[in-house]
């Protein structure tokens, strides 16, 4: 392992990183930090060609130290796929889809699970709790039955449904709150106070960040170790967009993708839930709390994330924006990206396509750059966005011409 400490993300601290962690003193996020010089002159491209294709390949820009300690469910290595039909009709040629929906538990937060998890049994941690919006809850709990640690969840009874049958048959302990995220994340507060358990909550551990990177390590490799113009990304929590833009500054300094060109990174919310996107507008280093926040992009409804400054510095630091759609256009996109391409995404994933329609009528994405939609999970687990009004035949009735 290549791993030379923890640094905060606020203060610059440091830590040694064989011991449990959670925040810094200061309360800002850790960051796992490399030794990258070596890392490049031990790990390079063409060693890729022999290892299996999931997130692990990348084991050198990853934080656990033995094998026997990986948890893992064959994650990783999702298809980039063209959108050639609906690029040309909404005006960007070059698109394409990196398809999280077919990762273990059906979306990208399988892979933060998987690397906190292996991370965390390699470091004896035996109890852990996280507050959820549903699908982190669904991936921790399933990443926690497989390591043997026990795992406490708290979500919005709003959640989908099959967010809590996923957390109730891998055996975890459920807990719903009446009231969002930010209340089961309170909730979870006081009982890692109380009890002394892992926090797994976003950003308060410092590595279901390094699984999440893997995104970006991945799209790098499937563009022959190029980068697009522009990358969009649901933001809730925002660890997505921040991992992917820690991997590309990795690459940078291993020498892996050529010259100091990044994609232009944007952050894409709800106008329902949108304190990014607000801030960034209002040229903020961080965010408000958004107060009656409610979306049909579940996933996405986080009032205030922890590390919302990181997802900023991100998008200022690649010349990005910020970008709220409606749920009426998140629909909207979500039937466009399964009529013309058979993909049927989470309502979050949708919301990056309904922000490139924006950004291209604003000449902001042209039509010769290369654009990335990131869909971050299956629609199959989201049933309830689209509804079915189909007639009913009866035997021997012809079908009608159409």
């Amino acid at each position: 392992m290549y791993v030379s400490h923890l640094e905060c993300s606020k203060c610059s601290a440091t830590y040694e990183s064989e011991q449990v962690m959670q925040l810094c003193s200061c309360g800002g996020p850790l960051l796992v930090r490399y030794d990258l010089k070596r890392v490049g002159d031990a790990f390079r491209p063409e060693a890729l060609s022999s290892r299996p294709p999931t997130l692990w390949r990348y084991r050198e820009l990853l934080p656990v130290r033995k094998e026997e300690h990986v948890v893992s469910l064959g994650e990783g290595m999702t298809p980039l796929l063209p959108l050639k039909r609906l690029g040309l009709s909404v005006g960007i040629p070059r698109l394409l889809v990196k398809d999280e929906g077919l990762i273990p538990t059906g979306t990208f937060k399988a892979r933060g699970a998987a690397l906190a998890a292996s991370r965390a049994k390699e470091l004896g941690v035996t109890m852990s709790a996280m507050p959820t919006n549903g699908n982190a809850g669904g991936a921790w709990a399933a990443y926690c039955a497989r390591a043997g640690i026990r795992a406490v969840i708290v979500m919005p009874k709003g959640a989908p449904a099959i967010n809590r049958k996923e957390v109730a048959v891998a055996g975890a302990a459920l807990y719903l709150v009446d009231g969002l995220i930010s209340d089961a994340g309170k909730i979870i507060a006081r009982a890692v106070a109380e009890y002394g358990w892992f926090d797994a909550s976003t950003l308060k551990e410092p590595y279901r960040i390094e699984g999440k990177k893997t995104m970006g390590l991945e799209l790098a490799e499937q563009l022959g170790w190029q980068v697009p113009d522009v990358i969009l990304y649901p933001t809730g929590g925002g660890v997505g967009i921040i991992g992917i833009y820690k991997a590309l500054r990795e690459l940078q300094e291993i020498d892996w993708i050529g010259g100091e060109k990044l994609p232009r990174l944007v952050a894409v919310q709800a106008t329902g839930c949108a304190p990014i996107v607000k801030a960034w507008s209002e040229k903020k280093g961080e965010s408000e709390f958004w107060e009656g926040a409610h979306t049909v992009a579940f996933g996405i409804t986080v009032p205030k994330a922890l590390g919302d400054f990181l997802v900023l510095e991100a998008v200022y630091a690649t010349n990005g924006c910020g970008v709220a759609v409606t749920d009426d256009e998140i629909l909207r996109a979500q039937q466009m990206l399964a009529g013309k391409e058979g993909l049927f995404v989470c309502p979050e994933g949708a919301a990056t396509l309904a922000a490139a329609v924006h950004l291209a009528r604003e000449g902001w994405i042209t039509p010769e750059e290369q654009v990335v939609l990131l869909n971050t999970g299956t629609g199959l687990k989201y049933p309830e966005t689209v509804s079915v009004d189909a007639p009913v035949l009866q035997p021997g009735e012809s079908l009608p011409r159409v």
